[in-house]
This record gives C-alpha cells, structure tokens and sequence, in this order.
C-alpha cells in the first residue's frame, strides 16, 4: 500500500480532448470549465496516491472555436495564424487547470504549487507536410466561404457534397524547447502543466532565427517526446475510452489488458486502430516503450490510478518483460 505523501513514481499523463470541455465536447465556458473540475478531481486523486504528475493535453476543440471565429470575421479582420491559436488555448487551458488542480488538491489536504508552461516545439522546416498538407481540421464551408480564407493564404481543399475542407501540415515533433525549464519546475516540487496540443510548432531559420508556423503537431507523439525527454517511469494517454480495442464497435470487439509493444505494433500494422483516433495513441505510447523500456498505458481518466499500477487499462510493456499479450484481462 501507497503512503501518504510518498513519491513512489513519476508519470506523464496525457489528456485528451473531452477531458477538455463539456457534455457532447461543449466549449461553452462554463461547461469547459466544468469538464476541467472533473478531470482536475482523478488527477488529484493520483497525486495523493504518491505519484509525481506532469501534465499535458489536447486543445482541439479550443482550437476549433477560434477557427470559426476566424471564419466568420475573416472579412473584417485577418484569421489568426494556427501557432497564435495554439498559444492562446495552452494559455486559457493551462489556467482553467491551475484554478481546478489547486482546488482538487486542497479539498484533498493536499495542497501544491503548479504552473503552466506555454510550450514551443520544433518541428523540420523541410517536413514533408508542408509541401503535401493532408491534416484537416476545422468545419466544411461553402466555396464561397472558403474563397474569403485562401485569399488570406489558407489552404482548403474541395471534398465534394460536404463542402470544402481546410488541411495544414501535421509535422513530427523533434524537439521540446522548453523541457529544461519544464524539468526544473518539477525538481523544484511544483506540478507541471505543459505543451498542450502537441506544442506550438516552430521552425528554425538559416540565420538561426525561430518563428511560428501554420500546422498541428499530434498531441500524443507531442506527449511521447515530451515523456522521453523528461525521463519519466510511465507514460499514461487519457481518453474517453477504458483501454484500446482489438475489433472496436464490432461483434467481436475486445480490449487488451497486459500487451507486449511487439503485439501492439502487430494489431496496428493489422488496421485495429483508426488513424484519427486511437492511432496516434497507440504509436504514441510504441515509442515511448520502445525508447525507454519502460512501461505505458491508456486508459479512461477514472481509472487512471489503478492504471499506473498496471491492475486496468491497455498496460503496454517492453519486448519479451516476461508478460503475454491478452486481450482482456491483465496478462500472465
């Protein structure tokens, strides 16, 4: 049994974007804000339990409301650039989750410093994305609304009867710039909120230079990176979901419990995970084993406790650590 105030591991734990916001993804302030107390309350429950946290999550919902205001008034302002509009939801996030974290730690008796880092990563100014955007976000519009955008050097692209779809580049994240500042907080005892959205991506100059660019980092290769570079015991993505499925939504569909990295990556090169969704959780969390030997997880936020003592959750271990794969239960 864990005591009281003892550290006993520290963890990466990555939220996802319904951690985020509200009922239905309602970016309604108030049920934003809502949905955070919520989250705040599990994490603060894995604090007590003698676990050392840094955060990080996902902003797209957030980031999708600017884009619509950007939609709607692009013909009387100019859009706001995507990296603007990564800073601007780290920012408003990362202060939701201080008010909702020291208030869960309070309640608890518990009470700790934490901050928020705005958080910058850098990613290739040769990355194919750029050259080749196939990341869509934000809503499909009428031609001529996407017309008044790409005036404004936006790229959208024609999806036939639903309308026309903006895509930017997704580039791989090389580089967390802040991570020693990050590193230092958390030496320091103060919990850490960090490179939400996958960072904002920047690229560096010949003169040396860096300057924000136009693309989306994927939030869960963000919070891998992060979690190597940190050197953290566990890297744990938090979904809406209780662990990752083999057959999801069909008759046969089964969670895996205990995996081994190598058969995760066989149930993935065989299409059991949908690349807009669980995809990027499972290379996330591949990566992360494969780089550090050591273990990581996903799982829902109400589990997360049980989780980073391996008893629920899709646990994913290094190759040959002496567990087998199951796809229910917790292995052997």
């Amino acid at each position: 049994m864990i005591s009281a105030g003892e550290v006993w591991m520290r963890v990466l734990l990555a939220l996802g974007g319904n951690a985020m916001s509200g009922p239905g993804g309602s970016t309604k302030p108030e049920d934003q804000i809502a949905g955070v107390q919520q989250s705040m309350a599990s994490v603060a429950d894995l604090i007590v339990a003698g676990v050392e946290v840094v955060l990080t999550h996902g902003n797209g919902p957030q980031v999708g409301s600017l884009l619509v205001m950007n939609e709607v008034s692009a013909s009387v302002v100019p859009p706001l650039p995507l990296d603007w509009c990564g800073a601007q939801t780290q920012a408003t996030l990362g202060f939701i989750m201080l008010n909702a974290l020291e208030a869960a730690m309070a309640e608890r008796g518990a009470a700790r410093s934490t901050v928020a880092v705005v958080t910058r990563t850098l990613v290739s100014v040769d990355d194919g994305g750029f050259s080749h955007p196939s990341k869509p976000i934000g809503r499909y519009l009428t031609r001529e609304e996407a017309t008044v955008l790409i005036e404004h050097g936006q790229h959208f692209e024609d999806r036939g009867e639903r309308g026309w779809r903006r895509v930017v580049a997704s580039p791989e994240p090389l580089e967390i710039l802040e991570v020693s500042v990050i590193a230092q907080l958390m030496r320091a005892g103060h919990i850490v909120i960090a490179n939400g959205g996958g960072g904002i991506p920047v690229v560096r100059d010949s003169d040396g230079c860096l300057r924000g660019v136009e693309a989306v980092i994927d939030k869960d290769l963000g919070a891998a990176l992060l979690a190597r570079n940190l050197g953290v015991d566990r890297l744990v993505i938090a979904t809406d979901v209780e662990a990752a499925v083999l057959g999801f939504d069909g008759p046969d569909a089964q969670p895996l419990g205990t995996v081994s990295v190598a058969d995760l990556r066989g149930y993935a090169a065989d299409g059991h995970f949908a690349s807009g969704s669980m995809g990027p959780k499972v290379e996330a969390i591949c990566r992360f084993v494969e780089a550090t030997g050591r273990p990581g997880a996903i799982t829902s936020l109400a589990n997360i406790v049980a989780t980073v003592r391996g008893e629920a959750g899709t646990f994913v271990i290094p190759a040959g650590d002496g567990a087998s794969a199951t796809r229910d239960g917790r292995g052997t």
